[in-house]
């Protein structure tokens, strides 16, 4: 099962980095924020950015955005390709297929998030020079880890959901990061409504997190993203059927 699983990853590897025009507008939508992220953030915020809890900005929004634009990529491309056909018809084993396809992008968004992460230590110890060479708290690096990791595979998870149903790669592209970012932009607009109409609703609020030990913060962020995770991909599981793909 596992070496079959490796030949999906190595087979799915080359397409990975496919380039389409879509791909390299997707790529230069990433690369502001990903500046932000490895650059600007950690010289703006100095010291907290590895001591305080900032630093998860990056183990958030990198992940999404990698996944959101590769995932799509796993059955909706098989099936604009007309590959799935051929796919679907090798002796390789449906959990074979599907963790190979989903294990690969998540791994991918993994790595390139810690390389980020240690990227942006690089910056604070450039911009910020101390005399000596500073890291994340053990506390911050763990959260760091594993927070990327839940989030790429409930992102992969929701990915793959969305794939096998999408004709069109564009089409389960869109699907995907209008499901994800648009909780975020409303988000944003509510809390811009706040600050303009109640700023003492947001200063309640901001009292309320404050006064709650960042650490247990931590585990429920991480509870409910494995919670979601586990959700998602018990869902994946119970969708993908070869019969039914070979009939769509």
């Amino acid at each position: 099962m596992i070496s079959d699983i490796l030949t999906v990853m190595w087979k799915e590897r080359k397409g990975l980095f496919r380039q389409r025009g879509s791909r390299i507008r997707a790529a230069l939508t990433m690369l502001v924020p990903v500046i932000m992220i490895v650059i600007f953030l950690p010289f703006q915020i100095a010291e907290d950015w590895y001591n305080g809890y900032f630093s998860l900005i990056a183990a958030f929004i990198v992940p999404l955005l990698l996944v959101g634009t590769q995932i799509p990529e796993s059955f909706a491309g098989e099936r604009e390709r007309h590959t799935l056909g051929t796919l679907l018809a090798s002796r390789l084993p449906d959990r074979a297929i599907l963790f190979g396809k989903m294990g690969l992008v998540v791994l991918y968004a993994w790595v390139v998030t810690i390389i980020a992460l240690l990227l942006s230590i690089v910056t604070v110890n450039i911009a910020h020079w101390t005399g000596q060479v500073v890291f994340f708290t053990p506390i911050v690096a763990l959260a760091n880890i594993i927070i990327s990791l839940l989030l790429a595979g409930m992102m992969a998870s929701l990915g793959i959901l969305i794939s096998l149903r999408s004709s069109t790669v564009q089409g389960a592209t869109q699907a995907l990061l209008g499901i994800t970012l648009t909780p975020i932009i409303l988000l944003q607009i509510a809390g811009l409504v706040v600050i303009e109409i109640r700023r003492d609703w947001l200063d309640s609020i901001i009292e309320m997190f404050s006064a709650i030990e960042p650490l247990y913060t931590i585990l429920i962020v991480v509870a409910v993203l494995l919670l979601i995770f586990i959700v998602l991909f018990w869902i994946v599981m119970l969708q993908f059927r070869r019969d039914r793909l070979i009939l769509n």
